[in-house]
């Protein structure tokens, strides 16, 4: 057949295309898009470069060598990577016609072969317009969906109305395809996008609110992952699709799942895929029926059974492997039978019509009659499901021996795979490499193996259905514990590699690369834990696996593995520096999703002895860190610097350690204790060090950024002291840094404990409002109980502020969790705050004991730098409620301005000086008080504009001009 191309120039008689057209198809390669007719293709940026390389040289041959130049430039790729994404690509293309786009030029290359027209840059082909970003998940589609038109349609307009609908049908009905081609009309509907779901993977139902948290991007460092997901989505606008709930373990977890998030939020809508209802209030249940079928007549003709979406799948699917393949009339009526005896299942369908290249049309409907109806005579259960997987299993007894090994094998895998995964689990000794390549080809072209055209690679999935059925003859094979061995033993060294990149890749790009292997790894880590002959790989995988928990934001989960890990009926097994690594991840997870227990400073302490012992600087330097924190979130700041110390210590006498290490810890201590000098140079030799100096970057670790939190420690102290501005701008690039750090709880940390705390020192109580519900908003979605807490108490002094309402009930409530969860830090400042309040509505006497009990509280840790403005609160409450109590109130007030001078604390001195200067000038005034307040005034030299110095400023001026009318 001749092949014509056209060229379209952009005038001026040079070859300059931008966009081209064949088949049905436009590619536009500077946008990296693909249309079939005006809806984009989903396909891999890799598959893509080699369909653009093939489309530019239309009719040529283009070189392997050439393709993987163009494709997988400077690198050392193998044929096998380029042969799988041509298999990709060539199903992806055909649309069931017998056009030939790519054809194969055996030992060179391949050629493009379909007439192309290219336009010029300044053309396009007519239609094509501007499309957005994407905002979803979904695969990428490689097949046409026949004859669930009406259904999609169906589904889609319900979706308008209707918050669940459940997809049910038994296991091939094509639930997944009609559920993914809902949710790709459904894109540019829901403003927060469309996110799948894959569930068949999951074994753990206790997983499942973490799975979708992963599957929609969520980062939360929460024990409650359910919790933070109803928060995350409150007031979003999004369609989930959960596929595959009908696993008999996961579908109540499921169900519990859906249910607390169609009640707790108003914007998420579901589509879910199963065996059978999840049986909630308001779910709307469509059953999905076989594909329609033509009648029963002998004299059926070609034309007309091709009206009907069951003889059109078939056709399809054989003419994929036979591209001369047409139905014929005599063959009509044949086709038809085998369609009605596969009651229209069309996964069953495309496994009977890929064998037509082998046993033509005549010899599969004999190998129905000798082989098929015995298979389904053996099984029990629904027709339907019986009929599936006979078909499977007819399907697979014509696999060839080496292909049939290769099914099994790949059914330990636990959802989409890469070729490298393939290998590594059919490999054996008795399998050569090349085999396992074109075996896993075969099964993608049989229909018993998916392949999905991602960015990087083409990923492979075996179909639930296949994927049990497989794992039946894997067990039946005896090589079930040899598999297993492999794939645990392939993720391990998955696992390091993705450990071994973390810091050179970006957050997004890792995740790309490696997010999608959790499923896997938590597989081969309950296979290799629960085989006593195995548990040592089980312990190395939870050791590799702390990237993936840290990166997916899911510390629960890695809590929970590490103390399995350290279960003591695997102390044998582990080693001292598996039991180093693992209390250190043991402390930190403790650390930061339920505080500083006890638990944590054990389980540091633990560590650092293992560390000492094995002389391993750099283990002890983390294990002091953590004790560090956590004496300072508990409001012990001596024992925080004796920490400091020895942290110090090792950074001077040890290779690769750095005073910064030290200078955080400290300088945060000393800053409570009121030595802000001391305090601010510890800090700013953190602030102010070279990024790139620091040798522990990486998001693997479990601890906060110690530059990033100095920041807000030193913004508190410069403010202390008397530069409101340069506080103001610390705290604004500590957020800036939580921000850009992906982290949640260090931006909770620079919300909650930077920005709110400094808006409130400058009493800039619109942005401290702005910051506080960021705040709450923040620790809510990420499931940050404790930090929540904290902002309620902090809520309570801007109320006081602003004299808003004060939910007493609620303030005690956060400080009862503050306290009991370890976090005495700051607790004499929700206390006093407690106080003032309770004395504003009425309780003098308890207000005034909860003041007291916080000055007492403060005095006995050493945490005295909070006093100079507890003493103030107090005298502010003993003059409003007590007017004859004046001169308490003025001993409360000076006694705040001697401790501010001793700790040269120059804003607690403003602002007590002021309060006193307010207070006496109600009772005849008083020139020392006065003095005070000029001489505090004088040393400012910033902040002008704050309303500390602008109250200051307004009762000078007031004395200024008494002062001149009395002259």
């Amino acid at each position: 057949m001749k092949r014509e191309h056209e060229t379209v120039t952009d005038g001026q008689g040079e070859r300059a295309p931008g966009s081209y057209a064949f088949g049905p198809f436009v590619l536009l390669p500077e946008r990296q898009l693909l249309l079939q007719g005006q809806t984009p293709v989903r396909i891999g940026s890799r598959a893509l470069d080699i369909l653009t390389a093939l489309v530019e040289r239309p009719g040529e041959v283009v070189t392997k060598q050439e393709l993987f130049a163009r494709v997988w430039p400077g690198r050392v790729v193998e044929e096998d990577n380029l042969k799988v994404n041509m298999v990709a690509l060539r199903r992806l293309l055909r649309e069931g016609s017998d056009t030939q786009y790519v054809a194969t030029v055996t030992g060179r290359g391949y050629r493009f072969v379909a007439p192309v027209r290219a336009f010029g840059r300044s053309g396009a082909p007519p239609g094509v317009g501007n499309t957005g970003k994407r905002n979803h998940n979904l695969p990428n589609g490689t097949t046409r969906v026949v004859g669930r038109t009406e259904a999609i349609e169906a589904v889609r307009r319900e979706l308008a109305d209707c918050r669940l609908i459940s997809l049910v049908g038994p296991g091939g009905i094509g639930k997944t395809t009609v559920a993914l081609a809902v949710a790709e009309q459904c894109i540019a509907a829901m403003k927060d996008g469309v996110w799948l779901v894959e569930l068949a993977p999951l074994k753990d139902p206790s997983l499942v609110a973490n799975v979708l948290a992963a599957a929609i991007g969520l980062t939360a460092h929460s024990a409650n992952m359910l919790a933070a997901l109803c928060e995350y989505l409150r007031d979003r606008e999004m369609l989930i699709v959960l596929d595959s709930c009908e696993c008999e373990h996961i579908i109540d977890a499921v169900a519990a799942c859906a249910e607390r998030l169609l009640t707790d939020t108003a914007g998420v809508k579901i589509l879910a895929t199963s065996r059978e209802p999840l049986r909630l209030k308001g779910e709307r249940v469509r059953r999905l029926p076989g594909l329609d079928l033509p009648p029963d007549s002998a004299g059926l003709l070609a034309s007309d059974a091709l009206a009907f979406p069951a003889v059109q799948l078939f056709v399809e699917r054989a003419t994929d492997r036979v591209e001369s393949f047409v139905l014929s009339d005599a063959d009509a009526p044949v086709v038809a039978d085998i369609c009605r005896r596969l009651d229209g299942l069309p996964l069953a369908i495309e496994l009977v019509a890929t064998r037509v290249d082998m046993l033509g049309i005549g010899g599969v409907l004999e190998q129905f009659d000798r082989r098929f109806h015995l298979s389904i005579q053996r099984r029990a259960g629904p027709e339907r499901h019986r009929t599936l997987m006979a078909a499977i299993d007819w399907s697979h007894d014509l696999l060839s021996e080496s292909e049939q090994r290769a099914m099994r094998r790949l059914s330990v895998l636990a959802g989409s795979f890469v070729l490298a995964s393939a290998r590594a689990v059919a490999l054996d000794l008795s399998t050569e490499r090349d085999t396992v390549v074109d075996d896993l080809a075969n099964l993608v072209e049989k229909s018993l193996v998916a392949a999905d055209p991602r960015d990087a690679e083409v990923e492979f999935r075996l179909l639930d259905t296949t994927r049990a059925y497989a794992y039946e003859k894997l067990i039946a094979a005896d090589e079930l514990d040899a598999a297993r061995r492999r794939h645990a033993n392939h993720f391990l060294e998955v696992a390091r590699q993705a450990k071994a990149r973390i810091d050179m890749l970006g957050r997004d790009e890792w995740l790309d690369c490696y997010g999608a292997k959790i499923d896997d790894i938590r597989d081969a880590l309950n296979w290799a834990l629960s085989s006593p002959r195995d548990a040592a790989l089980g312990i190395d995988l939870t050791v590799a696996a702390f990237p993936f928990w840290g990166q997916l934001s899911l510390l629960e989960e890695c809590r929970l593995a590490v103390e399995r890990a350290l279960e003591e009926r695997f102390e044998t097994v582990r080693t001292d520096r598996q039991n180093l690594v693992l209390k250190l991840a043991l402390g930190s997870t403790l650390l930061h999703t339920r505080g500083p227990q006890l638990r944590v400073k054990s389980s540091f302490a633990e560590a650092l002895a293992i560390s000492e012992a094995l002389g391993d600087m750099t283990a002890q330097l983390q294990a002091l860190r953590g004790l560090a924190e956590y004496e300072l979130w508990t409001g012990d700041s001596h024992s925080a610097i004796a920490v400091a110390e020895k942290i110090g210590a090792i950074a001077d006498s040890g290779p690769g350690a750095t005073r910064s290490d030290a200078d955080a810890h400290a300088g945060s201590a000393l800053s409570w204790l009121g030595a802000l000098a001391a305090s601010r140079q510890r800090l700013e030799n953190i602030v102010h060090r070279r990024i790139d100096s620091d040798p522990r970057c990486g998001a693997a670790r479990f601890e906060f950024d110690q530059r990033l939190t100095a920041r807000g420690s030193l913004a508190t102290v410069l403010w202390l002291q008397g530069f409101p501005d340069r506080a103001t701008e610390m705290a604004r690039l500590q957020l800036a840094e939580a921000e850009a750090s992906n982290y949640a709880v260090s931006l909770c940390y620079a919300l909650v404990h930077g920005s709110l705390v400094v808006s409130l020192y400058v009493r800039d109580y619109v942005a401290a409002g702005h910051y506080l519900d960021r705040g709450v908003g923040h620790a809510t979605r990420h499931g940050l109980t404790i930090w929540r807490a904290m902002a309620t108490c902090v809520q309570t002094r801007l109320n006081l502020y602003t004299h808003r309402p004060i939910d007493l009930a609620a303030h005690l409530a956060a400080m009862a969790e503050v306290r009991e969860s370890g976090f005495r830090m700051r607790y004499p400042n929700y206390l006093t705050n407690y106080g003032e309040a309770l004395a504003r509505a009425g309780d003098l006497r308890g207000g005034l004991a909860c003041i007291d009990e916080a000055i007492a509280l403060s005095e006995e840790r050493g945490q005295v730098v909070g006093i100079p403005e507890m003493l103030r609160i107090k005298g502010n409450v003993l003059c409003s409620a007590m007017p004859d109590a004046v001169e308490q109130a003025v001993q409360c007030y000076r006694q705040s301005i001697d401790r501010a001078r001793r700790d040269d604390a120059l804003s607690w001195e403003l602002r007590s000086a002021a309060s006193l200067v307010k207070l006496l000038r109600r009772h005849g005034g008083d020139d020392e008080a006065e003095d005070m307040l000029q001489t505090a005034y004088g040393q400012f030299r910033e902040g002008f504009s704050t309303g500390d110095l602008i109250r200051a400023r307004e009762l000078i001026e007031i004395r200024r001009e008494s002062a001149a009318r009395s002259r």
